[in-house]
């Protein structure tokens, strides 16, 4: 059985829902606390959403000094699979884990709504219970989800395929803008260049389960089952 850690950081808020998400995955979860110095033995890193520190300066910008993200780099390292959801995302870009930032939304407000993705790459840890090509509604909630990065990092990203997650329209004839946040090239989620490492914006653990409505998340966390270990 997998072990798998659910950091915790101060204003964390979505912990509970990654620790059940992991365990309805069959996996043992369980917490780490940010001040921790290693993961206990952990084979899969969660990094949930919230407002870490209240996400003070910018979202991410503190948490990336928390002890335990010394942990979590050397895991990632070592290939360790690592996922960073919503303000998960936003901590990996701080520590450099991820490249780009999030900055805020276009429209400037919070928003919370569920969305239309695309799953663009499918071989990651994360993605690997999904076909490529696979549309997915899936909740957003964030006041700072626009990605941005530089122009030969996006084109980095598209050329080696490591846009994970792409926004799209519900449908051809809808009339909702398919992008919430104004996100460059609709990105909603990348990872690193070994596909160990990801960052999304919506909340997969939040969509998990059909019961509450919307199932379409559950892949992420049945995913890590068949992920490498170390």
């Amino acid at each position: 059985m997998l072990d798998v850690a659910v950091v915790r950081f101060p204003g964390s808020n979505c912990d509970f829902d990654a620790l059940r998400a992991a365990e309805r995955s069959g996996a043992n979860a369980s917490f780490v606390w940010h001040q921790d110095n290693d993961l206990k033995g952990a084979d899969v890193v969660l990094l949930p959403g919230g407002f870490s520190y209240g996400d003070y300066l910018r979202s991410g910008a503190i948490a990336r000094f928390s002890p335990v993200m010394q942990a979590v780099r050397r895991h990632a390292e070592a290939g360790g699979p690592v996922l960073g959801i919503c303000n998960g995302f936003q901590i990996l870009c701080e520590a450099h884990l991820l490249p780009g930032a999030l900055m805020r939304n276009a429209g400037l407000t919070f928003v919370s709504k569920p969305v239309d993705v695309i799953v663009e790459r499918a071989d990651t840890a994360f993605t690997s219970a999904y076909e490529a090509g696979a549309r997915l509604r899936l909740p957003v909630a964030h006041g700072e989800g626009r990605f941005v990065a530089t122009g030969d990092t996006l084109r980095e990203l598209e050329a080696e395929g490591r846009v994970v997650l792409r926004y799209v329209a519900a449908s051809e004839a809808s009339p909702y803008q398919p992008n919430p946040n104004g996100s460059a090239n609709h990105i909603a989620g990348i990872c690193n260049p070994a596909g160990n490492v990801v960052g999304i914006m919506p909340h997969p653990e939040r969509a998990d389960d059909a019961l509450l409505g919307l199932g379409d998340g559950a892949g992420f966390f049945t995913s890590i089952s068949k992920a490498s270990v170390r």
